[in-house]
């Protein structure tokens, strides 16, 4: 398939806000959301990002796809309010979309994009307002996991990979201590560790940047809060609900979070859904593969 945009378009900049940029949800947590495109556009696309990201994860896919774009951060993420441990759960954020939907998107049709935890937060949508499936045209899933996350050891061998484990658990103790501005701080430190971690063969240095960036406008609390609910995540069976909406499994060679097996699992649960690799890539995509991820979404609109 043709790439529809350049590799690089519309590079970290977001289009303006939408005057309606914040929308309370229903505990009173408000979520930061930017609405672009003509209102009266019979698909609407939804963009969700994944954990510790926000919606500039999406600065190079959202300016290309054509009609309304609806993307938002997660509750304790980027711009939007802080959220209690209780209410940063993946659970929650399925709550906090059909919220949205409801309120600015009430009629016409859906395609959604969920990468990473976004992609989490679609299945549990599909296990917890399953009517609202009716509306959606197309689902593109994006280096993410229907669950088995939990003490991931991301390909470390033995003593190395449960060290991992055991460090993580010691980093998120002190991380949730932290606030958001001291979290900050650090992204310049965090920089080597993501490009390791999140990003395949020969990434572009200003993508390691921007998403340090984005890791440093989680919230603590909500960014350690959230692990533990990814650790539990389990919806294979919710799965079976995409069945009849044309699906696409976008997943990275060389991901470490979430390895091609969890890709091919969610494909193979999903019925006629369609896999696709991109070899040498990692877990981003949507800053990776820009062009590509693009395209698949365009061609569900």
């Amino acid at each position: 398939m043709a790439p529809l945009v350049p590799a690089r378009v519309s590079a970290r900049t977001s289009a303006p806000w939408a005057p309606d940029h914040r929308f309370p949800t229903s505990d009173g947590t408000a979520l930061h959301v930017l609405d672009t495109g003509p209102r009266d556009s019979p698909v609407t696309t939804v963009l969700i990002h994944g954990w510790t990201l926000d919606h500039t994860s999406w600065d190079l896919v959202a300016p290309a796809l054509p009609g309304r774009v609806l993307r938002y951060d997660h509750r304790g993420h980027g711009r939007s309010a802080a959220s209690s441990v209780d209410g940063s759960t993946i659970a929650r954020c399925a709550d906090d979309l059909a919220e949205l939907i409801a309120a600015r998107v009430p009629t016409g049709r859906i395609v959604f994009a969920g990468h990473s935890m976004g992609g989490m937060t679609l299945m549990a949508l599909a296990e917890q307002h399953p009517g609202l499936l009716d509306r959606v045209a197309g689902i593109v899933f994006v280096n993410t996991s229907s669950g088995g996350l939990s003490g991931s050891t991301l390909g470390l061998p033995g003593v190395l990979g449960r060290a991992f484990v055991a460090g993580e658990a010691a980093s998120n103790r002190r991380l949730a201590k932290l606030r958001r501005a001291q979290l900050s701080q650090r992204t310049g430190v965090l920089r080597p560790g993501l490009r390791w971690l999140l990003f395949g063969k020969r990434p572009s240095w200003r993508d390691v940047a921007s998403t340090a960036a984005m890791v440093g406008r989680c919230n603590p609390v909500a960014m350690v809060a959230f692990r533990a609910s990814i650790d539990a995540h389990d919806r294979v069976k919710a799965l079976k609900q995409f069945a009849g909406i044309p699906t696409v499994v976008l997943a990275g060679g060389s991901d470490r979070l979430t390895p091609l097996r969890h890709a091919r699992l969610v494909a193979d649960e999903v019925p006629h859904a369609e896999l696709v690799i991109y070899p040498g890539a990692g877990h981003m995509l949507p800053l990776e593969r820009s062009a590509e991820v693009t395209a698949h979404i365009t061609a569900l609109l």
